[in-house]
């Protein structure tokens, strides 16, 4: 009684996250629809609902629990009907009849039944944390086309601000030409930098495009370029946690390893076939004129061994479950190195996004010292144009850090088996 409890309340807690799934998915749609930038969250709900697995879950359970009902049935198969007739009709015609009605029950193996329920159970734990598997594997997709676009916009903004620059040095190089205060091969300069500057938004904004549209595809939301919103990063966890055990590939894996297990003890028990249980009634006579006789046959068919065919089975099962704990092996090795890489990304990313700010800072303060000068006619028009390249590139590069260091983030609570928010 305690593990159906125990199974209904999984099965109501995991029902109740597909609806707030199915919620989030709608939210997003609606916000995209209604202009509103979707949340990274958002966008990953949106995704999630459009996976086969998502859909897939409900049926999935329904199979679990009739699994669970099967292994505690009185008997492995369902019975079997037995009707026969015997007759001398056809032949001498001495009026011998005999009807037969009989049920055949199929009987658990030892050991078969208990060994069923285990296996029952092990699939239906399995359910959820394969379903949890399949979200973090489309959380890692979601994350990468994510902050991808928001590499790509940063590369994008920054590129037109390059441009408006580049135009105001040449509108401005342009008017002192006029006035004869700088020669015409400055203005060839200018409107050459304004061509480059063209040029790299064109590139950028292609790249964006293309970013933007693999994100569409992962999420299937009608998503524009100013949905863009803020990178803002993901709430910063702590390292430790969540435990290792508690993360959602190795859970998997374990589950995975377990119903392995659980098969191959249970391949152990079925050596051969069920034996069965035969209850029938009989009702005959040995000719016309006597009167019928009615008797009750008991009786046990008992299969041999399979034999070399049941090695065979166990043999595969025990090698599945071997690999399956092989693979959880492994896997937990995987994850404890990309802890500590991806630990590392995000404090190189504080460290760059500190400096990428600095040298912003001071990029400014010198463009301003040089564009003064310029105006004053102290400085030369290519360094000023180098000026401006340095404080284009700076903005660039803080831009780009404050994305990385989000992006790091998210790698982070990936690799510790956080879903997006």
């Amino acid at each position: 009684m305690h593990e159906s409890r125990s199974t209904r309340g999984r099965v109501s807690r995991a029902l109740a996250g597909l609806a707030l799934a199915a919620c989030a998915s709608a939210a997003a749609a609606q916000a995209a629809a209604a202009g509103q930038a979707p949340s990274l969250g958002q966008a990953f709900e949106a995704a999630w609902a459009r996976q086969p697995e998502a859909q897939a879950l409900p049926a999935r359970r329904d199979a679990a629990l009739a699994r669970q009902r099967a292994s505690r049935a009185w008997s492995p198969e369902a019975p079997a009907l037995e009707l026969a007739a015997r007759t001398d009709r056809l032949n001498d015609n001495l009026g011998t009849q005999e009807l037969e009605v009989g049920v055949a029950m199929p009987l658990w193996l030892p050991g078969e039944r208990a060994r069923s329920e285990a296996l029952a159970q092990a699939e239906s734990d399995a359910v959820d944390s394969l379903a949890l598997g399949a979200r973090l594997r489309v959380a890692a997709d979601v994350r990468e086309a994510w902050w991808g676009w928001h590499r790509a916009r940063i590369e994008a903004e920054v590129a037109s601000l390059q441009l408006d620059n580049a135009r105001r040095i040449a509108a401005d190089v342009a008017r002192r030409v006029g006035a004869g205060e700088l020669a015409r091969a400055d203005r060839h300069q200018a409107d050459g930098a304004v061509a480059a500057a063209e040029s790299g938004l064109a590139q950028a904004r292609a790249s964006a495009s293309t970013a933007l549209q693999r994100l569409r595809a992962v999420t299937g939301l009608a998503l524009r370029p100013a949905d863009a919103g803020d990178a803002a990063p993901e709430p910063l966890p702590e390292r430790a946690a969540p435990q290792a055990a508690e993360h959602g590939a190795l859970r998997e894996l374990a589950d995975r390893a377990e119903v392995a297990d659980r098969t191959a003890a249970l391949a152990a028990t079925q050596r051969r076939a069920n034996p069965e249980l035969l209850l029938a009634a009989t009702r005959e006579r040995d000719a016309f004129g006597e009167p019928h006789r009615q008797s009750i046959t008991l009786g046990v068919r008992i299969p041999f061994g399979a034999g070399p065919r049941a090695d065979a089975r166990i043999a595969a099962a025990r090698a599945e479950a071997l690999a399956a704990r092989a693979r959880l092996a492994l896997e937990r090795e995987r994850l404890l190195a990309e802890r500590e890489a991806a630990g590392a990304r995000v404090d190189s990313a504080r460290m760059q996004l500190a400096a990428a700010e600095r040298r912003l800072e001071l990029a400014r303060e010198s463009r301003g010292f040089f564009e003064k000068s310029f105006r004053l006619g102290e400085t030369d028009l290519p360094t000023r144009l180098r000026i401006e390249a340095e404080a284009a590139e700076a903005e660039r590069q803080a831009a780009r850090a404050r994305v990385e260091l989000a992006a790091a983030i998210s790698a982070l609570r990936q690799v510790l088996g956080l879903l997006p928010q």
